[in-house]
């Protein structure tokens, strides 16, 4: 019943993705501006540790008691899951009632889908009480849907790196303008940790808005060091020594907040966020991850050096994804790669080419038409590693029925 008003919408556009304010500020309008009635809104964006980083501030202010509204992207099983209202992800008749109410005002008109799925959600927030909206930025940030929420009360940049470059431009300089294109006049911005190239242009950014910028946020040997706050992390619900730098960059953005420590503790412990070195099964052991750029692939590697036994490796990705600097990074690292198709994506990469790429990356790498071949070939002999793509991760968790909590 979802499904047939999702394609439809799709098709209203030739691209998936043309980044432009215009269109949807047109139908936020016709809608009566539901991007104006929103909570207080904390704006994410950035290339890494976005949901990571969302994830963590949920579960805190969850934690805390309070109504939160969130809005992610891309979705790994269900749709669905880009909307929670209130702490409760959308039904299906509900979020059909939106969308075709979206499309009905719409009247038709070119729009991409991301852009109209996103005023849905807008309406969904406008019309429920909640405490706060964790905002997640889909591409970029100036030029993102999402940016026309003009008031956030704080916006947040995580690690910038090289991505989405065919959008955003060649150099780190360029992507890092467009992801600080969020940050707004005298809104307090929270920033990860940078590279100097990425840093320098968004601090100037800010300097022109005349944005305070919250940056002297520190996680030293286990202990937070904020403005205000200084807490010790307990061992925290995402796997991996990355999301210590998560972890305290949603600390930083919810210092403000008054938020008791014992909720702080219990949301950093209890944590889910689906796909992100998420331990599948213990026999055989097989770990799932959704990472797909050089600097995931530099987490994955880091991960993989502290674990007890060498790992082998399935990966499948997307021809826009610098496949070479992924792989790379984990040649060290593992002893068997099995390269699969990203299942249901004309953006896939072959299987027989991706397996090319990594034996030039000099990988012992081979095809396969599917994971489950790729299981099966593999047998039990190591722990496996599923990466790669997002969209790849979804199909697994599609396949095994394992649904975002």
């Amino acid at each position: 019943m979802l499904d047939p008003v999702l394609a439809r919408l799709t098709a209203l556009h030739p691209k998936l993705i043309d980044l432009t304010l215009e269109r949807v500020r047109c139908l936020l309008d016709c809608l009566g501006n539901p991007e104006c009635r929103l909570p207080p809104t904390i704006h994410v964006a950035g290339t890494n540790g976005k949901g990571s980083t969302v994830a963590f501030m949920r579960a805190m202010l969850e934690a805390a008691g309070w109504r939160v509204h969130v809005y992610t992207s891309p979705h790994l099983v269900r749709f669905n899951e880009r909307i929670v209202v209130a702490g409760t992800m959308l039904s299906d008749r509900a979020l059909l009632a939106l969308l075709e109410e979206c499309e009905r005002v719409n009247r038709g008109r070119p729009i991409t889908f991301f852009e109209i799925t996103t005023a849905a959600a807008f309406l969904a927030f406008s019309r429920t009480p909640a405490d706060v909206l964790l905002l997640e930025v889909g591409l970029g940030g100036r030029l993102d849907t999402t940016n026309v929420v003009e008031h956030p009360v704080i916006t947040a940049i995580t690690p910038v790196t090289r991505d989405h470059m065919q959008f955003l431009g060649d150099t780190l300089a360029e992507i890092a303008s467009e992801k600080a294109g969020i940050v707004k006049p005298g809104v307090p911005l929270v920033l990860g940790c940078q590279e100097e190239e990425a840093r320098a242009v968004i601090l100037a950014k800010a300097a022109v808005a005349s944005a305070p910028v919250l940056d002297d946020w520190r996680v030293v040997q286990g202990v937070f060091h904020g403005r205000r706050l200084t807490l010790p992390l307990p061992k925290l619900g995402l796997t991996g020594a990355h999301q210590t730098g998560n972890a305290g960059l949603a600390l930083a953005c919810l210092e403000g907040f008054d938020l008791p420590e014992e909720a702080l503790v219990r949301g950093l412990e209890t944590v889910r966020w689906p796909a992100r070195l998420q331990r599948l099964s213990d026999d055989p052991e097989i770990w799932l991850d959704g990472g797909h750029n050089a600097a995931a692939g530099r987490v994955l590697a880091d991960w993989l050096t502290g674990q007890a036994a060498r790992f082998d490796l399935i990966v499948g990705m997307l021809d826009t994804k610098d496949r070479d600097s992924f792989l790379a990074a984990l040649v060290p690292h593992v002893a068997r790669t099995m390269t699969v198709p990203v299942p249901g994506s004309a953006a896939s990469v072959s299987a027989e080419m991706l397996a090319e790429t990594a034996r030039a990356a000099g990988m012992d790498a081979s095809a396969a038409p599917n994971i489950k071949t790729a299981l099966q070939r593999l047998g039990s002999v190591r722990p496996v590693l599923i990466a790669g793509s997002l969209y790849l991760a979804g199909a697994v968790l599609a396949e095994r029925c394992i649904l975002p909590g």
